[in-house]
């Protein structure tokens, strides 16, 4: 077991030098740091992201409405340079007073509708155009089970495990150790889950996997934190089996992808703005 000789003071105060990748944008204070306009596009809904899995969620669903002939569904995806603080500026705190990506816009209703929180967006858009939620109580009810558990579980992946694992600048046996545990129990539970089911809700493919797989997904194909070996994710068979059916839906191809600046050249679209953005990478 790792030791120091750390000791919490009876009242915390804020460490400047705290280091790692969040440690210069990371406060722990709320609101906007410095003024500037969001920017706006020509289509009813106006996404404020980057492409990471929270972002990807809301991505992936539009795509898959648009896939469905929802013109309504069409989108400006611009993207929020977090590492840079965009997430602090007085016009994206105004859509999400959270300081979080993503964060929508739907210029379609008068007065625009906000919508912040990846889970809340995801249902209401789900709603609006009337698919990806089952309408039936029973089922409605059960994808909704699953898209709050990925809201209350992936911190544990993201903010926990990924964080001490990949990001954190010192490791931490203990810290590393209790997030491992944490998500390999998640882990066992979707693939039990999907061991009676071919989707996470059920047998219709819902917001429930677009939550999800962006995730646990990836995380079990090895995108995510280079964990898939330490976490032996392939034997986790059900989970690894859905996380490749989901990933070749064409709509997730092009979901993934979008507000995504890093990893290989054809897997980034840094902003989209029409669907015809997708064909220089063959989308």
């Amino acid at each position: 077991m790792s030791t120091n000789d750390y000791q919490p003071a009876k009242v915390w105060s804020e460490n400047k030098a705290l280091g790692g990748t969040w440690g210069s944008i990371n406060r722990p204070t709320a609101g906007a740091r410095h003024e500037a306009t969001l920017p706006t596009g020509k289509h009813p809904l106006q996404l404020y992201s980057l492409g990471t899995p929270n972002g990807q969620k809301v991505t992936i669903l539009l795509e898959e409405l648009l896939a469905l002939n929802e013109h309504g569904a069409e989108y400006d995806a611009h993207l929020i340079r977090i590492g840079e603080g965009d997430q602090f500026s007085s016009g994206f705190v105004a859509v999400n007073p959270n300081s979080k990506i993503p964060a929508l816009l739907d210029t379609s209703t008068t007065p625009a509708t906000r919508v912040f929180e990846s889970g809340a967006i995801l249902v209401y858009l789900a709603e609006k155009f009337g698919h990806f939620l089952p309408k039936d109580p029973a089922g409605r009810t059960e994808t909704l089970n699953w898209l709050f558990w990925l809201q209350g579980a992936a911190p544990y992946v993201g903010g926990g495990f990924g964080h001490f694992y990949h990001y954190a600048p010192v490791k931490i046996e203990y810290a590393i150790d209790r997030f491992t545990m944490e998500a390999k129990r998640q882990l066992d539970l979707l693939d039990k889950q999907l061991g009676e089911h071919r989707y996470i809700a059920g047998d219709e493919y819902s917001i429930a996997d677009i939550a999800i797989w962006p995730w646990y997904g990836t995380l079990v194909q090895g995108l995510m934190y280079e964990a898939a070996e330490f976490l032996d994710a392939a034997s986790y068979k059900n989970v690894v089996r859905w996380a490749d059916e989901i990933a070749q839906r064409p709509a997730v191809k092009r979901g993934r992808i979008v507000n995504r600046t890093w990893g290989p050249e054809d897997q980034q679209l840094a902003e989209r703005h029409d669907a015809s953005d997708f064909a220089k990478l063959g989308l």
